[in-house]
């Protein structure tokens, strides 16, 4: 339990005032690894729910990063400045890694969480979902940022007129994939 701790602790507090977009992915991947460790202790088919879903919403966020060479959070809002539904697939899939609950990255720790609770943990768990508060405060300030930075002089350079199919594809997955889930327990 204590590696759940400190992994979680470290993520949330070296994340808080990076600028390089890999080193805040690092550390979100920590605390991931927190929630992933906590949910095997108890369930592996949990645990199999929460690496799926972490690993597509990764790859959407990963895809995005590398088509436009984003690195550091200037790159960043300049980027997304140019393409209104890049920003908005960038934003929804950033609150989604951060497990906020409309989105498809809320129903692992859900399921982490339930199981917890189930196994009289609830010190761990309320310790485990304050530390996630920690990275949920730099994603909100990522996406917060990039909502309220406009850099109107570049959107005169940039129409992008071709659809990346498998980008809307996937991100689609990501964004909708809770509901389609919460459908399938209804009638499980």
């Amino acid at each position: 339990f204590m590696i759940i701790m400190f992994s979680m602790l470290i993520s949330g507090f070296m994340g808080i005032n990076q600028t390089s977009i890999r080193k805040i992915l690092a550390y979100s991947s920590i605390n991931h690894i927190g929630w992933m460790i906590s949910s095997m202790l108890f369930m592996e088919s949990i645990w199999m729910i929460y690496f799926i879903t972490y690993t597509i919403i990764s790859m959407n966020m990963i895809f995005i990063f590398m088509k436009y060479n984003i690195f550091f959070m200037k790159q960043l809002f300049i980027s997304l400045n140019k393409n209104y539904m890049l920003k908005m697939f960038f934003i929804m899939n950033f609150l989604s890694l951060g497990g906020l609950p409309p989105f498809l990255g809320f129903m692992p720790k859900w399921l982490t969480i339930q199981t917890l609770i189930e196994n009289n943990l609830f010190t761990m768990t309320f310790m485990m979902v304050m530390m996630t508060l920690l990275t949920l405060y730099f994603y909100m300030r990522i996406t917060f940022s990039t909502l309220m930075i406009n850099m109107n002089e570049l959107n005169f350079y940039f129409k992008n007129k071709t659809k990346n199919w498998m980008l809307m594809t996937m991100n689609f997955l990501s964004l909708m994939g809770l509901s389609f889930i919460t459908l399938f327990f209804n009638f499980y």
